[in-house]
């Protein structure tokens, strides 16, 4: 039943809404466009040299202001970036699916014509409609943070955290805001437009309320009580709306770009940002969603072609080949020789993709084996060498990474899992049990297009991904082989082992160690323990 209610609020809202107000605003174009033409004595000012009647942000103090209330805008305030489209487009692409996202890019044009509330309720209309609850609820957590946080004006953010209550009041829905405000920033309540639900599923449109609107909205929750601080933008609505407040400040977008004092280092980031998800790594712009999907044909060619040539080319043709293609391989150190014969040499890696065993057994020009605790069939299949899975029983895996060991080389990542960001999660000491020829190496993989890991995707996608950035580039590094006496032959526990290297590898690539596991990354981005079940 809900799509037929949907179908008919549409056509209503279009016909009384869109035409009409889109009409009213094309005419009202063309009128501005013939008085610039006839009156060029007195050019309007542009709304970067709009007079304002509040000091800058940067001229707040923030001192002594732990019992002040402030209140702001995420849009306009609190993001560097002027547009929420980049936002709705990770909205549509991560929660909902890669023709959701197209269909929003192919919106510009119209979404250019129009005023901001129509603008705003197009692009609630094409990012949720049909888009599950839960999905949302996913996106919101694990990808849209990462995002905010990049945008943040380091200005209205220390003002924001010099405040002891604060409050957002915001016309975009609350759903793609509140997580990250509540969770990172610690903003007490959010008051922003709802959206209706019917069953587990957004109908795409507003509730009965509406779009919020900021100074109505801020008379409602404060009643006559006068917030002590606002933020706000140089528009005339958020003018209006830090007028409302004993103090006020705007925000000028012109001095955020030109400036890079407002940009919010990560070292300042109120709360670390290690765990994020989704396959977008740049903040989808309508350019550079654009740029994505002219390149994504050409992209699925040179991956098919770079995993063909990883698979059945020799390791330094596919070396060659690789690196002709685009992919920037960084070597450094050399094969490490065998103190015991009746034994392999014990590789343990940081973990940045499926593909670091992959990289590493063609940059030391060798086959290599390597262990995982779940791997997908398509990624088993596909993997140029031998791969063994794990079961997460220690006796069991013990016997068989012994194994694997006295029949060749072995290839191990106790993190378990992968990690994005400069961080190494807590390493297993499993392996420091088995072998005494341990050789720490030390991965990273950077990316400009896709990210070639997920916790809540398709993982068998995940090599396909990677490969299909334009320049993916592999550092790897060689580090001379642990000495004996760091090791458990030594007298050291696997604990300690395990930790040393650890702090080794993190050192080697300016990581900073942490002790978060697989478990905690999976069910805080996934809301499960990362298990690939034999029937998927």
């Amino acid at each position: 039943m809900v799509f037929p209610v949907v179908l008919h609020k549409l056509a209503d809202w279009v016909l009384y809404q869109v035409l009409a107000k889109t009409c009213y605003r094309a005419a009202r174009k063309m009128r501005n466009c013939g008085f610039l033409l006839s009156s060029n004595n007195n050019p309007p000012l542009k709304s970067s040299q709009q007079p304002s009647l509040f000091p800058s942000v940067s001229k707040c103090f923030l001192e002594g202001r732990g019992s002040d209330t402030l209140v702001c805008d995420i849009q306009g305030a609190l993001l560097r970036s002027q547009s929420f489209f980049p936002y709705f487009m990770l909205v549509a692409f991560e929660g909902g699916s890669i023709v959701r996202a197209f269909l929003l890019l192919l919106s510009c044009p119209i979404l250019w014509v129009l005023d901001y509330e129509l603008k705003l309720r197009v692009m609630i209309f094409i990012s949720f409609c049909g888009l599950k609850l839960k999905d949302m609820e996913t996106v919101s957590r694990a990808v849209l943070p990462k995002f905010y946080l990049e945008n943040l004006n380091l200005h209205a953010y220390e003002v924001l955290a010099s405040t002891g209550s604060k409050a957002v009041f915001t016309s975009v829905p609350r759903v793609m805001v509140e997580g990250f405000l509540k969770e990172y920033l610690g903003v007490a309540n959010v008051i922003g437009s709802e959206l209706h639900t019917y069953g587990h599923y957004y109908t795409g449109l507003l509730s009965e309320s509406g779009l919020v609107v900021k100074h109505r909205a801020l008379k409602e929750f404060f009643g006559d009580t006068k917030p002590d601080v606002g933020l706000g933008s140089l528009s005339l609505h958020d003018h209006l709306f830090i007028s409302l407040c004993k103090e006020a400040y705007v925000v000028n977008k012109e001095e955020s770009k030109s400036s890079t004092s407002s940009v919010m280092p990560r070292e300042k980031y109120p709360k670390p940002l290690i765990f994020h998800d989704g396959r977008l790594a740049f903040l989808p712009t309508p350019l550079a969603t654009l740029t994505m999907f002219m390149w994504l044909p050409f992209g699925i060619i040179i991956a098919i072609f770079r995993l063909l040539i990883g698979i059945y080319l020799p390791y330094k043709l596919a070396f060659l080949l690789g690196s002709w293609s685009g992919v920037n391989i960084q070597f450094k150190g050399c094969n490490p020789s065998r103190s015991n014969h009746q034994k392999g040499v014990l590789y343990v890696c940081t973990h940045r993709t499926l593909l670091d065993p992959v990289f590493l057994s063609t940059s030391l020009g060798k086959p290599l084996t390597a262990v995982t605790y779940s791997l997908s069939k398509m990624s088993e299949f596909i993997a140029p060498l031998k791969t063994v899975r794990l079961t997460r029983d220690r006796k069991q895996d013990g016997d068989t990474m012994q194994r694997l060991l006295s029949e060749g080389d072995l290839v191990v990542c106790p993190e378990g899992t992968t990690c994005r960001e400069p961080y190494l999660l807590r390493f297993s000491s499993l392996f420091a049990e088995l072998a005494d020829d341990i050789v720490p190496v030390a991965i990273n993989a950077q990316v400009s297009m896709f990210y070639g890991t997920t916790a809540s995707g398709l993982k068998c996608l995940d090599p396909i991904f990677f490969l299909m950035n334009p320049r993916p580039s592999y550092h790897l590094e060689v580090l001379p082989k642990l000495p004996r006496e760091l090791t458990c032959a030594g007298g050291k526990s696997s604990f300690e082992v395990a930790n040393y290297i650890q702090r080794t590898l993190a050192d080697a690539l300016g990581f900073e160690c942490t002790t978060l596991t697989r478990r905690e990354k999976y069910m805080m981005l996934a809301g499960n323990e990362g298990i690939v079940l034999e029937n998927n």
